[in-house]
């Protein structure tokens, strides 16, 4: 029965395929949103009819070529839809869109059919989904929590599995801590990756938009068919699109110390948060404390720095002919930048300056961070004692990651001990999305259970792809470049993606060379040797000049014979390297050899 299809895009597919049309879906999706019948998720339902007519009008269903085909969904209300009111939120700001955003667009060419706009904190300032003069959208899971802001009613339409996936927008947090607090995923791109065109800026500097989606593989599928470069837009950048892949075998993790990190006295939060770190560790992640107390800083300058007055260049004109047209806790909080001068930006910019450089020695000896998406919960209760504090409290892990230019995922790791969703989010360098959208995958699928607000059970994250795609080049690795290791950074920055763990044929031998750090070792085939451990790589094309100018001597890029026999481009050495190099081909590769303890052995 459709009542008990999950509307995920492989099920949703697997109905299409088996003769189900887009027209029953439809309708199943409005049947869905008046059972829920929560008045504070739309701002604007489209007519079903619309809809039905936009679903006849799709050509035969053809996945390949429509990736998105009959696959529903909702944008905030800070996105354009042609011909239908954008508000922010905020009814005397409205106008009528006379196209459809950049994003949208892309979607709709992929097959996606959209529903509606949904509900936010008004003019995407805040994370707790109340901000709105409409009604308050409902949590999926516990009414007397906030859904989470500002992009509260996709999110709510996501967990309840009304649509397959939400288009929020994410500043301070609004496309992760919705997610988190309505147990699904919040895909939070690196800035400039999806074209903000046709979206009412935030803060046009920091803004990104985001997805919501139940499951990993669906996040990331809809943010590959979103994914162009859209020229109109300024902020717009071009990052190669990389497949997702599977994750990489060894990773280390950063994450907040114990005496950095705050969970505002939640037990449960906490408790939530190490069983987390117990499943990176269980997926082959080492975990690396770090004093988390630069990027607290740089989070704090969000609202209490200059950023502000980004939020006010929006909706100057309206503060001044009408301020009552805002919501009192929104215009207080963009009215404090009547307050800054152009010094005052000008100050701020280079504090934000000195600290991320002070937070760079963070990030450079780790692959990725793992926070908690939230330190705690927040009900409505609390907020209606405190409109402002709690708000704060939620943006703990959310609000430096813009300001740093990285990339983020939240994701659900289960349930806490109160029954309450956990989730994670992990965050990495710009253009590594499909890095942490790899291992999210891995964490979603180990902690199971069920998606959102449904009794549908996470399913198994999809068999990733182990070849390379076209526009990219496969590349062995069998050192320092390993991931996990030390150059590893000098691959991911260029883009490069983790394959597969890979084995040579018997005839190499492996040698640490001479010299360091780095440490580094030399392949050489042998006659005599032995198989070696090693890992393969995509690199894009387009980066394989600037990678292979940074090899120095006696490393080269050569051929490569793996045990089954096929041949893969990777990393040799001269023989003129081996006099004064130790052989370590006993020890079955690199890692293997480090792990032993042998590289500080000398």
């Amino acid at each position: 029965m459709l009542a008990d299809l999950p509307f995920t895009i492989a099920s949703l597919h697997a109905a299409y395929g088996a003769g189900v049309s887009a027209t029953e879906i439809v309708a199943e999706c409005y049947r869905r949103i008046a059972t829920v019948d929560d008045p504070g998720i739309f701002i604007e339902l489209f007519d079903q009819a619309d809809v039905l007519e936009a679903a006849e009008a799709l050509q035969a269903f053809d996945p390949a070529a429509k990736p998105l085909w009959g696959v529903p969904f909702v944008i905030k209300d800070n996105i354009d839809a042609a011909g239908k009111p954008t508000t922010a939120a905020c009814p005397a700001f409205a106008f009528t869109a006379d196209r459809d955003a950049f994003v949208v667009a892309r979607l709709k060419e992929a097959g996606a059919l959209l529903i509606g706009k949904t509900n936010l904190d008004q003019f995407a300032t805040g994370l707790v989904g109340v901000r709105t003069p409409y009604p308050v959208p409902r949590n999926a899971l516990d009414p007397a929590i906030v859904p989470g802001g500002s992009s509260s009613g996709s999110a709510v339409a996501v967990s309840h599995g009304l649509v397959t996936f939400g288009l929020g927008t994410d500043t301070a947090g609004s496309g992760r801590v919705p997610a988190a607090l309505n147990n699904i995923v919040g895909l939070k791109p690196t800035l400039g990756a999806l074209s903000a065109s046709g979206v009412v800026p935030a803060c046009r500097t920091l803004d990104t938009i985001s997805i919501f989606a139940l499951s990993v593989d669906d996040a990331y599928a809809v943010f590959a068919a979103a994914c162009a470069f859209d020229a109109v837009d300024a902020y717009a950048r071009r990052f190669p699109l990389a497949p997702l892949g599977p994750a990489a075998q060894a990773l280390k993790i950063g994450v907040p110390s114990k005496e950095s990190i705050s969970f505002f006295g939640d037990a449960w939060q906490e408790a939530a948060f190490d069983a987390a770190r117990s499943m990176i560790e269980g997926q082959g992640g080492a975990i690396v404390e770090l004093d988390f107390g630069p990027l607290y800083a740089i989070a704090q300058m969000l609202y209490d720095g200059a950023w502000v007055a980004e939020r006010y260049t929006v909706v100057e004109a309206l503060l001044k002919r009408d301020p009552d047209a805002l919501h009192p806790v929104t215009r207080a909080v963009i009215a404090r930048a009547e307050g800054f001068s152009a010094a005052d930006a000008f100050r701020d910019m280079y504090c934000l300056a000195d600290l991320r450089r002070k937070a760079e020695p963070l990030l450079a000896g780790v692959d990725m961070l793992c926070v908690p998406t939230i330190p705690t919960f927040i009900s409505l209760d609390d907020l209606e004692a405190d409109p402002i504090g709690p708000n704060s409290r939620l943006g703990t892990y959310t609000n430096f990651v813009n300001l740093m230019d990285l990339c983020a995922i939240a994701v659900p790791t289960g349930l806490r001990g109160d029954g309450r969703p956990a989730s994670v989010t992990l965050i990495a360098g710009a253009g590594e999305d499909a890095r942490i959208a790899a291992l999210a995958a891995r964490l979603h699928g180990a902690a199971g259970g069920t998606m959102g607000a449904t009794a549908w059970p996470v399913p198994t994250p999809t068999e990733c792809a182990t070849d390379a795609a076209p526009g990219e080049i496969a590349l062995l690795v069998a050192g320092a470049h390993m991931s996990g290791l030390p150059l590893n950074g000098e691959l991911t920055r260029l883009g490069a993606r983790f394959l597969r763990a890979a084995r040579t044929a018997g005839n190499y031998r492996l040698y640490a060379l001479a010299g360091g750090p780095p440490f580094r070792p030399g392949l050489v085939r042998s006659e005599d040797g032995a198989g070696i451990n090693t890992e393969i790589w995509a690199l894009p094309r387009a980066a394989w000049g600037d990678f292979i100018a940074g090899i120095p001597a006696p490393l080269g890029i050569g051929t490569v014979r793996l045990e089954d026999g096929a041949d893969v481009k990777g990393f040799i050495c001269e023989a003129s390297a081996l006099p004064g190099a130790r052989d370590i081909t006993r020890f079955g590769g690199w890692r293997e050899f480090l792990e032993a303890g042998a590289a500080a052995a000398g």
